[in-house]
C-alpha cells in the first residue's frame, strides 16, 4: 500500500546526507555528522562548567561546617544549588552523547562517558555528605534534616546522571540500517509527544487529533532530538508485508 501522505504540518529535520545501505549487505558503522560532533561539543563543555560550579558549591559547603556555628539554612541553599547545577550539567552531557555516541567496542570509554554524570554526582555530593554526619559542630538535629537532604540530593543527581538506555554507535548503525532495508533510504517520522519512529506518513499513529506536526528526518536525528530508539510495531509489518516478508515474535525477518 503506498504512502499516502499526510494534512498535517510536516517539518523536515536537515542533516547531512548518509549514504545507502541497502547496496551492501555489511552495516556500515555510524559517523556522527560535523554538525552534530559541533553540537556535542558544545553541550560536552557546558556541562562540564555546570559541574564545575556544582563542585564549587559542594567546597563552599564544605568551609561552611566549619564555622561556628554552623547555619543550617545556608548549608541547605548550597546543596540545592549543587543539585541544580549537577543536574543541568548531566542532562547536557546526555543530550551531547545522542549527538556523538561512543562506541561499545571500548566498553570502559564507552561506560565513563555514558555515566560520567552519575559518577560526577556522587564526587559532588558524598564527601559533604560523610563530613556532615561527622561534624562536631552540629547537633542531632541539624545532621538529621541536613544530611538527609543531602541524601536525597545525591540520589537525585544520581538518578539523573545515570544513563539507562546509553546511546552507542553499533545502536544507530543497527538501527539506519533496519530502515534502509525497509524502505530502501534514511527516512523516519516523529511527533513531539511519540516514543517511536515511524516508516509512512499516513500512520494512523501520529496522525491523531492530538498531532499538530510531524517531524521527518533520519534515525540519528530522531535519537539526537527526542531520544526515540524505537521502530513503530504497525510500519514495520507493513513494510514487511509490501516486501512479501514477515515478523516473528522476536522481530527477525523470515
Amino acid at each position: 500500500m503506498p504512502d499516502k501522505g499526510t494534512s498535517k504540518k510536516l517539518t523536515k529535520v536537515e542533516d547531512e546526507v548518509t549514504p545507502s545501505a541497502s547496496t551492501t549487505n555489511e552495516t556500515k558503522p555510524f559517523v556522527a555528522s560535523d554538525e552534530s560532533k559541533g553540537k556535542a561539543k558544545t553541550f560536552r563543555i557546558i556541562a562540564i562548567l555546570s559541574w564545575i560550579v556544582a563542585i564549587g558549591f559542594e567546597i563552599g559547603a564544605i568551609l561552611l561546617l566549619k564555622k561556628v556555628p554552623v547555619s543550617t539554612t545556608w548549608l541547605i541553599v548550597l546543596i540545592a544549588a549543587d543539585l541544580i547545577f549537577a543536574v543541568i550539567g548531566s542532562l547536557l552531557w546526555k543530550k551531547s552523547n545522542r549527538f556523538d555516541p561512543a562506541s561499545e567496542k571500548d566498553k570502559v570509554k564507552f561506560f565513563i562517558q555514558n555515566q560520567l554524570g552519575a559518577i560526577i554526582s556522587v564526587i559532588a555530593f558524598l564527601p559533604l555528605v560523610i563530613l556532615i554526619f561527622t561534624n562536631k559542630n552540629m547537633n542531632g538535629k541539624q545532621k538529621g534534616l541536613v544530611g538527609a537532604i543531602g541524601i536525597a540530593a545525591l540520589l537525585i543527581a544520581g538518578v539523573v546522571g545515570t544513563d539507562f538506555n546509553p546511546p552507542s554507535q553499533e545502536q544507530y548503525s543497527e538501527q539506519t540500517a533496519k530502515v534502509d532495508s525497509l524502505t530502501g533510504g534514511n527516512h523516519v517520522y516523529w511527533t513531539k509527544s511519540g516514543k517511536s519512529y515511524h516508516l509512512y506518513q499516513d500512520c494512523s499513529y501520529i496522525n491523531t487529533d492530538k498531532t499538530n506536526e510531524i517531524f521527518e528526518g533520519t534515525v540519528a536525528k530522531a535519537r539526537e532530538l527526542k531520544n526515540i530508539t524505537d521502530l513503530c510495531d504497525r510500519c514495520e509489518k507493513r513494510a514487511l508485508k509490501e516486501k512479501g516478508l514477515e515478523v516473528n515474535k522476536t522481530d527477525s525477518i523470515k
